[in-house]
């Protein structure tokens, strides 16, 4: 069997996300017109962060999903990042 490599080891390394949901313990739900909580879901370039990153449920990650594709629609957030 090989050895590991610095290459597998740095890909083993996760980022720890946070414990609790953010809108659970907020009690509230994700809101297209909130666009600063939904910027906070969103990397530099304008992606939106994966559950096992920022720590939500699945419930309101499917929310903010569809929240933030909503508010891109209606042009309260931006499809794409200028550099």
């Amino acid at each position: 069997m090989a050895k590991p490599t610095k290459l597998t080891k740095r890909r083993m390394q996760k980022n720890v996300a946070p414990k609790k949901c953010y809108f659970c313990s907020e009690k509230k739900d994700p809101d297209f017109a909130d666009v600063a909580a939904l910027r906070r879901f969103l990397t530099e370039r304008g992606k939106i962060v994966p559950r096992s990153r920022n720590g939500l449920c699945t419930k309101h990650q499917r929310g903010i999903t569809h929240a933030i594709k909503y508010a891109r629609h209606l042009a309260l957030l931006a499809f794409n990042v200028k550099i």
